[in-house]
């Protein structure tokens, strides 16, 4: 999702420059995070030309597919998220200033970056399935793990545990 200065310049003068796109992140399922599924999220808001300053409010509303945490069973998440962004044309900027503000470097601002960023600052640490049969669905092995019951592991003696039980069955005769 990218603008021109001239662009957001030319259209800002009287009323702020209104956008309304759809925007792919599916990178993001390749990224280390929890996210297995996501398309393309829909991204709209305005942006107003102050001076230097160009301020952006926009909203990013879409689905992702998360695992449940107790399961691993695919879980639908959907998430709206209101943010503002400020890009700056001035050199100088207050360092100690605790607002973020992004210096504009060439004609073109990007906020497709800033979309991702804010995407995965909104994924939960957990969700859970209100699917009844999640326990059903689970995977019960993966690559170089086996989910092992108690009630399974007991009916398996250890291999290790052999030679004793040869030791009790002579101490019985």
């Amino acid at each position: 999702m990218k603008f021109s200065l001239g662009q957001i310049k030319k259209n800002s003068r009287d009323e702020p420059f209104s956008f309304d796109e759809h925007v792919d992140v599916s990178e993001l399922e390749t990224m280390k995070n929890d996210i297995r599924q996501i398309g393309s999220v829909h991204v709209h808001g305005t942006a107003m030309d102050q001076g230097d300053e160009i301020i952006f409010t926009f909203n990013i509303d879409g689905k992702m597919i998360l695992p449940c945490a107790r399961t691993l069973v695919d879980v639908p998440y959907t998430f709206d998220i209101d943010t503002i962004e400020v890009f700056s044309e001035s050199p100088y900027q207050d360092d100690d200033s605790d607002d973020e503000i992004h210096q504009i470097d060439g004609e073109v601002l990007d906020l497709t970056p800033l979309i991702k960023e804010n995407i995965q600052l909104e994924v939960p640490y957990r969700v859970f399935s209100d699917d009844a049969n999640a326990k059903g669905q689970a995977p019960t092995e993966g690559d170089g793990w086996a989910f092992v019951s108690e009630e399974k592991n007991e009916q398996k003696p250890d291999p290790r545990l052999k030679k004793l039980e040869s030791l009790l069955e002579d101490d019985e005769k």
